[in-house]
């Protein structure tokens, strides 16, 4: 019987905020060609930092990050895109679509970085090359008349995916096949410290390693896994890991079903007639057929503002809601965080809490009231905070003399 190592494929946009906040990705691939040092602009009133930026203006000392002024002041021609988080999620949600279309179960990093694995798609596409060709069309699709650049590598764990998607420089994949750790490890050798920023633990550690002469991930691998640990803690332990070739098993996000509703809003673009507009927008998604009273765990507010660019911010609540007065109420507190007037308002429910209807049994003084408030409880703050944040003590060696391996963390059953 043939077994199969099991495969990532990594599919990464190079600046993808910045090609969705032009408008077209062939301009922005014109003007880069052409030297023009494009940045997309802070947004207003936000912190004045830019944020992603071209080729030619990362070639002249301006990186993601920085502040404006600065900026400025190391390329004095540097072209400012408005900002579109709007746009940038649709995008990116489309691109998602498109690869969950296929079969795919993927786990998003950050507009412009996926991941997923090639394994279960075998009894659909064949072999592995079959199927970064099937997410590769699948995304030519979705970006419609302005295609992205898209590159796409495969390795054994997604650290390698990643690193192979760095390293195509064509549309042809480039696919690191071989155990995690020995193939992985070999292939990682030689790469850029400069990968451990795409990962948010152990990007911090990039200046210091720097500082230190670590150029390579061969180089960081040499240095010790115990040394690493103890100058840097757990991100020392991590890195140390992900350049011998560990890495974490994906995981995918939850498909849920997304309700929207927008509107433009005509001379009501700011104040109270603003948030009249607001309302209106919650009695709509709240009598949509498609809710099936279910109350509202998380909804996202945008804005298309009217000097160009756009407006987007996640709103959790305390508890899920399905009072209209109550989410109106949480909503209009982050209109007044609206950097520009709006043109257009939109609201959507992004996730989804218990019926309406069960709401009074969570209030209980018995005990199974009791449970279900606390596994409410732990749903909201996995809303915000994402799934590793409400944990539970499990005791496995309680005659252990090292206090690490008396007790362990272990998520809490939904």
């Amino acid at each position: 019987m043939r077994t199969y190592v099991r495969m990532v494929v990594c599919v990464h946009i190079p600046r993808f905020e910045l090609s969705v906040a032009a408008g077209e990705g062939a301009r922005v691939a014109q003007q880069t060609l052409a030297g023009r040092a494009l940045a997309v602009a802070p947004l207003v009133g936000g912190e004045q930092r830019v944020g992603e930026v071209s080729g030619a203006a990362e070639a002249r000392g301006v990186a993601r990050g920085m502040v404006l002024g600065e900026a400025l002041a190391r390329c004095p021609d540097l072209v400012l895109v408005p900002g579109d988080p709007v746009a940038v999620a649709e995008a990116w949600e489309r691109a998602l679509c498109a690869l969950e279309a296929i079969g795919a179960a993927v786990e998003p990093a950050r507009p412009g970085l996926a991941y997923f694995e090639s394994g279960g798609l075998r009894g659909i596409h064949g072999t592995a090359e079959a199927t970064i060709a099937a997410a590769s069309r699948a995304l030519a699709r979705s970006a419609g008349p302005s295609p992205w650049g898209v590159r796409i590598g495969a390795g054994p764990t997604r650290f390698c995916a990643l690193a192979a998607a760095m390293a195509v420089r064509s549309r042809r994949p480039l696919v690191i096949e071989g155990q995690p750790t020995l193939e992985a490890g070999r292939w990682l050798a030689g790469r850029s410290i400069e990968l451990l920023g795409f990962r948010e633990d152990t990007a911090a550690l990039i200046e210091p390693l720097t500082r230190l002469g670590v150029r390579t991930l061969g180089e960081l691998e040499r240095l010790g896994r115990p040394a690493l640990s103890d100058r840097f803690g757990k991100p020392g332990a991590l890195a140390h890991r992900l350049a011998c070739g560990e890495d974490s098993p994906l995981r995918p996000r939850r498909v849920e079903e997304r309700l929207e509703e927008s509107m433009a809003v005509g001379d009501a673009s700011s104040g109270e007639a603003l948030k009249r507009v607001l309302g209106v927008l919650v009695d709509r998604l709240l009598a949509r057929s498609e809710r099936r009273g279910r109350t509202l765990r998380a909804a996202t507010l945008s804005a298309r503002l009217v000097a160009g660019g756009g407006w987007r911010e996640r709103v959790v609540f305390r508890q899920a809601l399905a009072d209209p007065e109550r989410i109106w109420l949480a909503l209009s507190l982050r209109l007044l965080t609206l950097p520009a007037p709006a043109a257009v308002l939109g609201l959507a429910a992004e996730r989804f809490g218990p019926p309406a209807s069960e709401q009074g049994e969570l209030f209980g003084a018995h005990v199974a009231a009791r449970t279900a408030r606390l596994r409410e409880a732990v749903a909201q703050v996995r809303a915000v905070a994402g799934p590793d944040a409400a944990l539970r003590a499990v005791c496995v060696d309680p005659d252990s003399r090292v206090p690490e391996r008396r007790v362990v963390l272990a998520p809490i059953p939904e």
